[in-house]
């Protein structure tokens, strides 16, 4: 009766027919299975097992794996069966919604080809090497065995063409970091950042996944010429939120607003009667405005400048001269520096009046000498 019912079992079964087998022996180029219901052994060739190519059949089953097979051949021995067909079935079912919906999903790297990456989804996914990172790979090879997050960017079930991307998943979370980031940030924020370039206006710092631009005028309290001249590609710095345009994706920073300034303890820097060094920066009507640190000006007023009257600063001063001055007065509050030429030049002064006239001079006095100017008048 047994050998009937296995009779009809097999007459029944048709190319095409889906059945269930059970792995009793691997070998290297095919597997033995047996199926349901069915006295016949089924045997599944190596190049039917999996949608990627593999060197031997342990590479893909074991003794005891219970799988789901499509008959290609019916034989008086055996029925030929296909692993890969039916993988393939579910798979391709799988990636269509995957697709459709535009989901992201994991996957391991099977193999590293020419022009790219293999993946095994049930049929071979293909990740070309321009859609595998953001940044440039010049060297595949430690990829394989890897799992990446993809997307699938091309679906075509006719051709048997599945075309899959890392970049763009890398991208979609940079988009959605950078919303983020754009969000969560407030004016006055301090935060720290990465100098990425610098440029003729002044240098883009990375703070998490989106550039912000830190302007030429706010790199230093100094004046500079170039970016380069406080920092370089690469430098970690500390930067201070000024503005944040989310429409249009831009973040003003400032540098300069995280460090010391200038007039920050001027009062001991500075102390009134200390003696500096100073490069004139501006001269006006009413004296000149002379740099004592970088960032700090303070005023030589006019009647400071010089015991001589003088009708201008320009009498006396020229731009960019570089002088002593004296302070008199300091105020870090109200970023005030008064200060002094003249009560350095009264040493000298006094020196003047001191200093005895040469032997060959003395013997003329101040009689004589008015006395010579009358009878000069008079004639």
């Amino acid at each position: 009766m047994s050998e009937e019912m296995g009779q009809v079992e097999v007459r029944n079964f048709e190319v095409g027919d889906r059945v269930t087998g059970v792995v009793s022996k691997v070998e290297e180029k095919q597997v033995v299975v047996e199926v349901a219901e069915s006295k016949l052994d089924g045997i599944i060739p190596i190049s039917e097992l999996s949608s990627l190519h593999i060197e031997k059949a342990s590479d893909a089953v074991s003794v005891g794996d219970e799988l789901d097979l499509q008959v290609l051949k019916v034989e008086e021995e055996a029925l030929i069966l296909s692993k890969r067909k039916v993988d393939a079935e579910k798979a391709w079912d799988q990636l269509v919604v995957k697709f459709e919906n535009n989901e992201t999903f994991e996957a391991e790297i099977k193999d590293v080809v020419k022009g790219g990456l293999v993946v095994d989804l049930g049929v071979r996914g293909f990740v070309p090497a321009s859609l595998v990172e953001s940044h440039f790979v010049e060297d595949f090879s430690d990829y394989k065995g890897k799992t990446l997050t993809f997307k699938i960017v091309e679906l075509d079930k006719e051709k048997n063409r599945i075309i899959l991307s890392h970049k763009a998943v890398q991208e979609e979370e940079k988009v959605k970091q950078k919303q983020e980031l754009l969000s969560s940030l407030q004016s006055g924020q301090v935060i720290e950042g990465t100098v990425q370039r610098l440029t003729d206006f002044g240098a883009f710092v990375d703070i998490g996944g989106m550039d912000g631009l830190v302007h030429i005028s706010q790199l230093s309290h100094q004046h500079i010429e170039k970016a380069s001249d406080v920092v370089e590609e690469g430098q970690k710095v500390q930067v201070k939120v000024l503005s944040v345009d989310v429409d249009n994706e831009r973040i003003s920073l400032s540098i300069k607003e995280t460090l010391p300034g200038p007039w920050e303890n001027i009062a001991q820097k500075a102390p009134k009667g200390s003696i500096l060094d100073g490069t004139v920066k501006r001269i006006v009507s009413y004296g000149a405005f002379v740099e004592v640190f970088p960032g700090v000006e303070g005023l030589v007023h006019i009647s400071q400048i010089s015991h001589k009257h003088i009708g201008t600063p320009h009498e006396v001063l020229g731009e960019g001269d570089h002088i002593k001055v004296k302070v008199l007065d300091v105020s870090e509050s109200e970023q005030r520096l008064s200060l002094s030429i003249k009560e350095l030049e009264e040493n000298v002064a006094t020196e003047v009046t001191d200093y005895e006239l040469p032997e060959e001079t003395k013997g003329f006095s101040l009689g004589d000498v008015i006395g010579d100017q009358l009878k000069n008048l008079k004639k």
